[in-house]
C-alpha cells in the first residue's frame, strides 16, 4: 500500500480493538449486565454501545428505555457489565487477523509500547500478550492502574514514551477510538485511528488523525523511521 509517509522513531499502540478482537468479552458482559437488571438478553449492539459510551464518558440509561426499564439501571447493570468484562476479556479475546506478522514486522524498525485503557495490573496484561505470543514485540504496557488520569488524558501515552525514551511528538499513537485520537493529541503525539475496532470511519475523521487506515496491517506501509535529532 503506497500513501503518505509519516515519520515516527516509536509506536504506542492500544489493545482491544486494534490488536485483539474483543467482540466475545464484550458479548459476555452484555449478557451479564442485562441479566443484572433481569433481563435475559443477548444484545451485542447495546454491549459494544455500553463500551463506546464508557469510553467517551458518557451515560447509558437511555439505551435502555427500549426495554421498558423504569428508573435508572446503570447502578445494577454497570457492575456486572464490568466484572464480566474483566473477568473474561484475557480469556476471550484473540488476535486479529495477521496482527502478529504485522508487529514482528514493525519491532524491527521501531520500539512499540502497548497502552490500554483496562484497569488492571501491569502483570495480567503482559500475561495476556505472552499467551498471545505478542509480548515480546513490546518493549513496555501501560494499563489505566498506571497513571493519574487515563484516556482521553495524554498521562499514559507520555508514561509510554518516557519509558521508551522517545519524544513523544516524535511517536505515533495507533488505536481504534475517539480517546485514541483524542489523547494522542493532547500529548504532541501523531495520531493514527484503525477501522478495526467500535468506532467508525465518520466518527474518527471528525477527531481529525494524521492517518486513518482499515486496521494495523496496512501501517507499515505509511511509516518511515524519523531521524534522531541532534
Amino acid at each position: 500500500m503506497v500513501g503518505r509517509k509519516l515519520q515516527v522513531r516509536a509506536l504506542l499502540i492500544d489493545l482491544d480493538g486494534t490488536l485483539v478482537d474483543s467482540t466475545e468479552a464484550y458479548r459476555e458482559a452484555g449478557k451479564a449486565g442485562f441479566a443484572a437488571i433481569g433481563l435475559n438478553c443477548d444484545d451485542v449492539k447495546t454491549a459494544f454501545e455500553v463500551a463506546r459510551r464508557l469510553e467517551q464518558n458518557q451515560p447509558i440509561d437511555d439505551l435502555f428505555t427500549k426495554f421498558h426499564m423504569e428508573g435508572e439501571v446503570e447502578e445494577r447493570f454497570l457492575p456486572a457489565y464490568l466484572d464480566a468484562y474483566y473477568s473474561t476479556v484475557s480469556i476471550k479475546s484473540k488476535p486479529l487477523p495477521n496482527a502478529k506478522k504485522t508487529l514482528k514486522r514493525l519491532s524491527q524498525h521501531f520500539p512499540l509500547a502497548l497502552i490500554t485503557l483496562r484497569y488492571v495490573a501491569r502483570e495480567q496484561v503482559r500475561e495476556e500478550l505472552k499467551h498471545l505470543s505478542l509480548m515480546k514485540y513490546f518493549k513496555t504496557v501501560v494499563t489505566a492502574l498506571e497513571v493519574k488520569q487515563p484516556k482521553p488524558s495524554p498521562d499514559a501515552f507520555l508514561t509510554a514514551a518516557k519509558r521508551l525514551g522517545v519524544p513523544i511528538n516524535q511517536c505515533a499513537i495507533v488505536g481504534d477510538s475517539i480517546v485514541d485520537v483524542q489523547a494522542g493529541k493532547s500529548a504532541g503525539a501523531k495520531t493514527i485511528a484503525v477501522l478495526s475496532g467500535i468506532f467508525n470511519r465518520k466518527e474518527l475523521s471528525k477527531q481529525k488523525p494524521d492517518l486513518i487506515i482499515r486496521d494495523i496491517n496496512a501501517l507499515p506501509g505509511f511509516l518511515q523511521k524519523a531521524k534522531i535529532n541532534t
